[in-house]
C-alpha cells in the first residue's frame, strides 16, 4: 500500500533550514502553493531530499522534482540514484524525459526539428584541438563556453580573442570526460534578456523576463539577474508551445527558456525539464494549473 501518492523532490538545504534569506523562502513558498494545490485535489503529498537515505521510495506513487539543486554538482551520484528510484516509483517527468533533457545535445535535436537555437559547435571529450583553433574555424567575434550536463551556469564562460588563452587550461581539463558546447555570443542577452515561459502539458501558463546585472551576462540570481513581469507576443508564446511539442512525449511540466539572437530572431538558449524553477510567487494560479495536469497525468483513462 502507498502512503503517498506524490513525494515533491528538493535537495537537503531545502527541508528544515535553520537560516532563511529570500531565495530560500522563495523555494519553501512555491512548495506550499504546490503542495496545498494538490491536496485540494485529494492526493496525499509529502516533501523530502532526493538522496534522504531514511526515504522508501516504493511507499509513494510518484515523485515530482521541484528543487533538486545539488544534482549537477553530484551528477554520478544523482544518476546512480536515477535507475534505483525509477524502479520503485513513477517520475514526474518521466524517466526517459530527464535523462535526455540531462545533456545538452537536446539542443541539437530540437534544430533538427526545426526550433531555432544559438549557432552551436558540439565538441566531443577526446577532442586533441585546442580551444583557440576551434573558436577561431567559427569565425565568432564573442562565444560561450558550457559543459553539455551542467547548470546555473557551472563552468560557463564568455570568451573574445583576449580571454580565450585563459581558457585553455580549463578547457583541456574538462573535455577529457565532457562534452562541451562552444555557442556564438547572442549580444541581445544583455539589452533584451532571457524570458522565462511556463508550460504545463504543452500549454502556455505564465513568463518571466530575465536580467543580467550590468557588466554581466549571466541572468542567473545567482549572479546579480533580476527578474521581471512579462506579457509575452502571441508569436513568442506560439514558439514556446512549438518548442515543447517537440518533446515525446509531451511534459507535465516545462520552462522554455528563449533569447533573440544576433538576428533578432527568437531561440532556445534552455529546455529545462527535470527541475526547473518555475516562479509559481508571480503567478499563483499557476499552481493549480500545475496539479490539474498532474492529476490527468496520474489519472488512469
Amino acid at each position: 500500500m502507498h502512503r503517498y501518492d506524490i513525494i515533491l523532490l528538493t535537495d537537503s538545504r531545502y527541508v528544515n533550514p535553520e537560516h532563511r534569506n529570500d531565495y530560500i523562502n522563495n523555494v519553501l513558498h512555491e512548495d506550499v502553493l504546490v503542495k496545498q494545490a494538490l491536496e485540494k485535489r485529494g492526493l496525499r503529498v509529502a516533501r523530502t531530499n532526493w538522496d534522504n537515505p531514511d526515504f522508501n521510495w516504493s511507499k509513494t506513487r510518484y515523485i515530482i522534482f521541484r528543487t533538486t539543486w545539488d544534482y549537477f554538482n553530484r551528477f554520478a551520484e544523482f544518476s546512480e540514484w536515477l535507475k534505483k528510484v525509477s524502479a520503485q516509483t513513477k517520475l514526474i517527468n518521466p524517466l526517459n524525459t530527464i535523462l535526455w533533457n540531462l545533456d545538452k545535445h537536446y539542443l541539437r535535436e530540437l534544430q533538427q526539428k526545426g526550433i531555432s537555437i544559438p549557432h552551436t559547435v558540439f565538441i566531443e571529450p577526446g577532442e586533441k584541438r585546442t580551444l583557440h583553433e576551434i573558436v577561431t574555424l567559427t569565425g565568432w567575434k564573442e562565444s560561450v563556453i558550457k559543459p553539455a550536463i551542467s547548470g546555473s551556469a557551472r563552468h560557463t564562460y564568455r570568451l573574445n580573442e583576449n580571454t580565450i588563452a585563459d581558457h585553455e587550461t580549463i578547457f583541456s581539463e574538462l573535455i577529457q570526460s565532457e562534452s562541451i558546447l562552444l555557442q556564438e555570443f547572442q549580444n541581445n542577452i544583455l539589452t533584451k534578456g532571457e524570458v522565462a515561459f511556463m508550460l504545463f502539458s504543452g500549454k502556455y501558463s505564465h513568463a518571466v523576463l530575465k536580467k543580467a546585472k550590468q557588466g554581466d551576462y549571466r541572468v542567473q540570481d545567482d549572479f546579480g539577474g533580476s527578474v521581471h513581469d512579462y506579457t509575452p507576443t502571441v508569436e513568442e508564446i506560439l514558439f514556446a508551445e512549438k518548442v515543447v511539442a517537440a518533446c515525446n512525449p509531451i511534459p507535465v511540466y516545462a520552462r522554455v527558456d528563449v533569447i533573440w539572437n544576433n538576428e533578432d530572431e527568437l531561440c532556445v538558449s534552455e529546455l529545462e525539464l527535470i527541475e526547473p524553477e518555475l516562479w509559481f510567487r508571480t503567478c499563483p494560479e499557476a499552481a493549480e494549473l500545475f496539479a490539474r495536469e498532474v492529476v490527468k497525468f496520474i489519472t488512469p483513462l
